[in-house]
């Protein structure tokens, strides 16, 4: 039985660096025995159908093909349609969410945030930007704009001690919508 899944490519297309076309990411997505592989948006949005993997086992094999097919080297993050929709329904920043959906970020992390992670986020956070984390996820909400922010990917990394990727939450929301599509 297929089931369908979210994967989330961990800093392509960013900078002119680690370049991957949507269309090729699709085609090996057909190679490697997946069905309906759908992108959104150019930064490594992939929505598909698989049935033999799941969680980290599969993970892993994107990773592994799309070094091998596409020669870029990049951490891959599934999550399964239920787990994206836990994400949205425990959203704690809803209010901001829906006035300013592109200032609300959502991190979603590898592995769960470490011990006191959270707190230790906050505490390297000296601007009005605020934080929320929630097992293997993170909300963070940059009411002044997330381009002059010192909250960057890397320190969100860093502090959480997890490998990690961000969608605002206009992002979010589409793929939900083409999870359930």
């Amino acid at each position: 039985m297929l089931a369908t899944r979210i994967a989330l490519l961990r800093g392509i297309n960013v900078g002119g660096n680690k370049m991957v076309a949507m269309a090729a990411l699709r085609g090996l997505c057909e190679k490697i025995g997946f069905a309906n592989p759908q992108t959104l948006l150019q930064s490594g949005n992939l929505v598909f159908q698989c049935s033999d993997l799941e969680g980290e086992a599969l993970e892993q094999r994107l990773e592994q093909e799309i070094e091998k097919r596409l020669k870029v080297q990049c951490s891959v993050i599934v999550r399964t349609p239920r787990e994206w929709d836990r994400l949205v329904s425990r959203n704690p920043f809803a209010d901001e969410a829906a006035k300013d959906p592109s200032r609300l970020i959502a991190y979603c992390l590898k592995t769960p945030a470490v011990r006191g992670a959270a707190d230790a986020l906050r505490a390297a956070i000296a601007g009005p930007e605020r934080v929320e984390v929630d097992g293997r996820q993170a909300y963070l909400f940059y009411p002044v704009g997330i381009g002059t922010s010192k909250v960057t990917p890397n320190l969100v990394e860093k502090k959480l001690g997890a490998i990690a990727t961000g969608r605002n939450w206009n992002t979010v929301q589409k793929l939900a919508a083409l999870a359930r599509s």
